[in-house]
């Protein structure tokens, strides 16, 4: 059996991949890594909705704590008029991953995998590439959406009622997003 550190982006996401990592005989921790989430209080939601989904399949979340003014030194400087799925976005995936590698390495997990795979609008040969290219001998190359595996994370997030986010995470996607429509007068975009 093999310990496997799920990078995970939200709780929607990562039902499947727990699921299918379990499945394969592996012991799987939750590391939610995510400071690309703005507002703060949208890294909370997120948060709980990956806390009901551990409690669910009894694993347990290591969270990172978020430095986002870090995160938008080091990744969106420069890349800030970037749409959704520009280059700002493989240099967020390769900002979450090293810090996924780094806690594996730390806290002795075999393997570090991403729950990104799983979504249709995040390409996995772009995350296998980083992952590779930041510890090809532990990062699983694993594509999380094939075999119905976007379908399934998102029956497993219905059945538990997980919290659905509307955009990626940044506030430069949550700007994107609602460039043509006004937000819900409960989110703020600053």
């Amino acid at each position: 059996m093999a310990r496997v550190l799920l990078h995970t982006c939200c709780g929607i996401c990562a039902g499947h991949c727990v699921s299918l990592l379990q499945a394969g005989g592996n012991e799987v921790a939750i590391f939610y890594s995510n400071a690309n989430i703005a507002p703060a209080s949208e890294f909370v939601r997120r948060l709980d909705a990956v806390g009901t989904l551990s409690r669910h399949f009894g694993v347990p979340v290591i969270v990172d704590e978020p430095d986002h003014g870090e995160w938008l030194e080091k990744v969106a400087r420069g890349f800030e008029d970037e749409p959704e799925r520009g280059r700002r976005c493989p240099r967020c995936f390769e900002y979450s991953l090293r810090r996924a590698a780094v806690a594996r390495r730390e806290r002795g997990f075999d393997f570090f995998t991403t729950t990104l795979t799983v979504s249709p609008h995040k390409p996995s040969k772009v995350i296998f590439e980083i992952g590779k290219s930041i510890d090809a001998e532990h990062f699983l190359e694993i594509d999380f959406k094939k075999k119905g595996g976007f379908a399934d994370s998102n029956s497993i997030a219905r059945e538990l009622g997980l919290y659905r986010q509307n955009y990626c995470g940044c506030e430069f996607s949550l700007r994107q997003r609602y460039r043509n429509t006004p937000p819900p007068s409960n989110t703020s975009l600053s």
